[in-house]
């Protein structure tokens, strides 16, 4: 997987426990930008930065409007907006109607890092209850990226997976230990 320069994360339902796997194999050097996006209940503040930095002992933020893209740096969407990646690789969040009930939405993220990383983005779907993030993760395959899918059966709730798979034929089709192998050999195959 030479050439990945950043790496979106899309999840719903069970996607606390999947981002905690597969995020926490990450070798120590790990320095590609990571951008997840978890539908959240749009209705208080989100603790997941907080809660994934204590588990993983890594840097992780929630994302803010207007902010560069650091390597190494774990951003989560925060509830109530829209996040997406600028071409110049700026994140900017939005209130644009919900997609897919969801706000923060997948396909969101995954579109506009597909239009600004082209074959530069690995995009990653992994459980959820929805169909959020499969026109997305499509996108992001027609636009040269990776892909890599949960497999349904290792999936907590496996409609999110296998509507991705309904879309398109991903890279891979992994469970998360096999996705957490993945990001650990990508590391080495980028520098």
């Amino acid at each position: 997987m030479n050439g990945v320069r950043a790496v979106v994360i899309g999840a719903s339902a069970g996607g606390v426990t999947a981002l905690f796997k597969v995020l926490g194999a990450l070798p120590a050097g790990f320095a590609l930008p990571v951008v997840c996006v978890l539908h959240l209940p749009d209705d208080r503040d989100s603790q997941l930065a907080e809660v994934l930095q204590r588990r993983l002992h890594r840097p992780v933020c929630e994302a803010r409007d207007k902010e560069s893209l650091r390597p190494g740096q774990i951003y989560v969407a925060g509830p109530g907006y829209h996040l997406s990646v600028e071409r110049d690789f700026t994140l900017s969040l939005s209130q644009e109607p919900p997609l897919h009930y969801s706000r923060p939405a997948i396909d969101y993220l995954f579109m506009s890092a597909a239009d600004a990383y082209g074959a530069g983005l690995l995009g990653m779907l992994l459980t959820g209850a929805n169909e959020d993030g499969a026109a997305g993760l499509a996108y992001i395959k027609n636009s040269g990226g990776r892909t890599i899918v949960q497999d349904p059966r290792d999936a907590q709730v496996a409609l999110m997976p296998e509507a991705a798979l309904a879309l398109h034929q991903p890279d891979h089709i992994l469970t998360l230990s096999g996705i957490e192998q993945l990001l650990a050999a990508l590391e080495s195959s980028a520098c």
